[in-house]
């Protein structure tokens, strides 16, 4: 994996809205590329960082985002685990992908990035 502590010092420099969009982009990316049987490793990637970025965000965050977005983190956690098995199955990547694009709207919602 990435030096997470040079990521984690760029992470932070950014406002709450821009770490949130972020992230939201993030898990957008995760469900983009969990359909695909060829993103199986970077989906790894992608489910282990975006655990960090919550990490590192929900605490800034209004209450009801921060909760929210520890259970994603608890979710992305447990798809971590079973990712190795998942990947081999469409139905299983479909499910990840549907998911991540949820989470990743309500992120974006949180960060006040898509309001006009």
């Amino acid at each position: 994996m990435k030096n997470m502590e040079r990521i984690r010092e760029r992470y932070l420099k950014d406002p709450l809205p821009q770490r949130l969009g972020g992230l939201a982009a993030s898990l957008a990316r995760i469900s983009s590329s969990a359909r695909r049987s060829s993103g199986a490793a970077e989906v790894a990637v992608m489910l282990e960082e975006c655990r960090y970025f919550i990490e590192w965000t929900a605490a800034g965050a209004e209450p009801e985002a921060a909760a929210d977005m520890v259970d994603i983190q608890l979710l992305l956690t447990m798809w971590c685990s079973a990712w190795s098995d998942a990947q081999k199955i469409p139905a299983q990547r479909m499910i990840l992908s549907v998911l991540a694009k949820g989470w990743s709207d309500r992120v974006l919602d949180y960060s006040g990035l898509a309001q006009s």
